[in-house]
């Protein structure tokens, strides 16, 4: 069963000046191993559609606040697809309202990066 949808959508551009702008706050969005890829920095396009899932995560699990945006992980599996890996206080709120799995959708083009997330019991 459903328990819960979220939806987001970041303009690329200004995701990336403000990650310029601030270089902290990456270590504020993002746990240490979504930040790099192959031993390489992860490119900001992709930084950017990980951010809109951890938003959209929020949105599904109905917690805006209180959570903390590295307990929000997103991973890859074997083939690619992405998913969220949950610790710390995302877990405590996907456990309190009965969260069994979450589906995650991300995708960036024309200046846009976007992301859905189902929350199911």
């Amino acid at each position: 069963m459903i328990v819960g949808l979220g939806v987001d959508v970041v303009d690329l551009a200004r995701f990336e000046r403000a990650v310029t702008r601030t270089p902290r706050l990456k270590e504020r969005l993002f746990a240490p191993d979504e930040l790099v890829v192959d031993g390489r920095e992860r490119a900001p396009h992709s930084l950017a559609a990980r951010f809109a899932a951890k938003e959209a995560a929020l949105k599904a699990l109905g917690a805006n606040a209180g959570m903390r945006w590295i307990d929000l992980v997103v991973v890859q599996g074997p083939g690619g697809e992405p998913s969220l890996e949950l610790r710390g206080t995302a877990a405590d709120r996907a456990a309190a309202i009965g969260v069994a799995r979450l589906h995650v959708s991300m995708s960036h083009d024309a200046g846009i990066a976007t992301a859905t997330v189902i929350a199911e019991s």
